[in-house]
């Protein structure tokens, strides 16, 4: 039996609002708490906080509508479930519903009926939070050819060797579908299939995730699909955000690879990553690509943590001849820059061809030196 829980109702629709009021007092669920608000105004936090469910009236045809709405999600971070009331909605609407994870949604006029087996159903689905979750960070390229990859694989040993003693686990999970660029580094070979995964991901559980991963010699685990180089990979994105939640529900640490190009579930993993990192190299055309990711990612609004962009491959004083110097750096991209990542090809290079870190190639290398003080750096900030 559902315990009483507290109801909040965002809407300026009075019919609507006593709708889902006698919706929610017949079905003896809860105290419902009335916000006369649109989604686009302000309200007060404290309540969205103590809500147990929160149903939302929404116009799905209005841009700001939808990108407050994505805020909200935010907001509540999976805690609560979320009902959007809409009057009309495509198909691309709906699927986008259920990318940002929406509880469930219903075309006004709703019955009351409707409401009430929604209510019911989302408040008996939603699931506490118990446990550990992994702590995510995300390596995405202003261009290409920068060395985002290299830097993740990196970072993912650097955790796993930091978290040894207290025995946590690291998954580099590579999401260039097609590329399968993490796995031809390690020379391990890939065996994520998402076809096995289900429609929607719903095959997936801790057993056959398992089956799917890739070991590295050095204890690293690796989430890379069997792509086809040349071909494209659509992919339900609710695939995508069901093999992060469950494999975020069994490590510690997440790095997650993702490619240049904008997908579907992108947003999704901006809204999850604790740490996000922009990475791109020290010519003009890369600064200014970097920029533009960034503004990007901060207008759309739905990253939980402040992006940082990592400048790969640094040498000090004029870089072929351009005049490039850290102070230009600094100055293009402000609070923005995490720090310089060193040059040095030859060691990037053998390390690859070796499948191994950067620090079995030769400890106390500057390339990991320089990208352990801003990993490290950000994690305990």
């Amino acid at each position: 039996m559902l315990t009483q829980k507290a109801i909040c109702i965002i809407t300026l629709d009075t019919a609507l609002r006593d709708a889902a009021k006698s919706a929610i007092e017949a079905a003896r669920l809860g105290n419902a708490i009335v916000i006369d608000a649109a989604i686009t105004d302000p309200v007060d936090p404290a309540i969205i906080e103590s809500a147990n469910l929160v149903i939302v009236d929404i116009d799905a045809t209005r841009s700001e509508h939808l990108l407050a709405l994505q805020r909200l999600m935010i907001k509540v971070a999976g805690r609560a479930p979320v009902i959007v009331l809409t009057d009309a909605f495509d198909d691309v609407v709906g699927r986008w519903f259920l990318q940002i994870r929406v509880g469930d949604f219903l075309r006004k006029p709703m019955r009351k009926d409707d409401l009430m087996r929604a209510c019911i159903k989302v408040l008996r689905d939603a699931q506490p939070v118990t446990g550990t979750h992994a702590c995510v960070t995300m390596f995405m390229p202003a261009c290409g050819g920068v060395g985002a990859t290299t830097l993740a694989i990196e970072t993912a040993m650097q955790q796993l060797l930091a978290g040894m003693p207290a025995g946590e686990t690291v998954c580099l999970v590579d999401l260039d579908l097609g590329g399968n660029a993490c796995a031809e580094a390690l020379d391990i070979a890939p065996q994520l299939d998402l076809a096995e995964m289900g429609g929607s991901g719903e095959r997936l559980d801790g057993q056959l995730l398992e089956v799917m991963l890739s070991r590295h010699a050095s204890g690293l685990s690796l989430l890379s699909a069997q792509g086809r180089p040349g071909e494209s990979c659509d992919v339900n994105p609710a695939v995508i955000g069901r093999l992060l939640d469950v494999v975020a529900a069994r490590f510690d640490h997440l790095v997650i690879d993702v490619p240049r190009a904008w997908a579907p579930y992108t947003d999704d993993i901006l809204a999850g990553a604790d740490r996000i990192f922009i990475v791109t190299d020290m010519t003009v055309p890369g600064l200014r690509a970097a920029r533009r990711l960034n503004e990007r990612i901060r207008e759309r609004g739905v990253a939980a943590s402040e992006p940082k962009i990592i400048v790969n491959r640094f040498q000090t004083g004029l870089l072929f001849g351009n005049g490039l110097r850290r102070a230009d750096v600094e100055r293009a991209l402000g609070v923005s820059f995490a720090g310089p990542v060193a040059n040095n090809y030859q060691l990037v290079r053998e390390a690859i061809d070796r499948g191994v870190a950067l620090e079995s190639v030769k400890s106390g290398n500057n390339v990991t030196t320089d990208l352990k003080r801003i990993i490290f750096a950000a994690q305990a900030a």
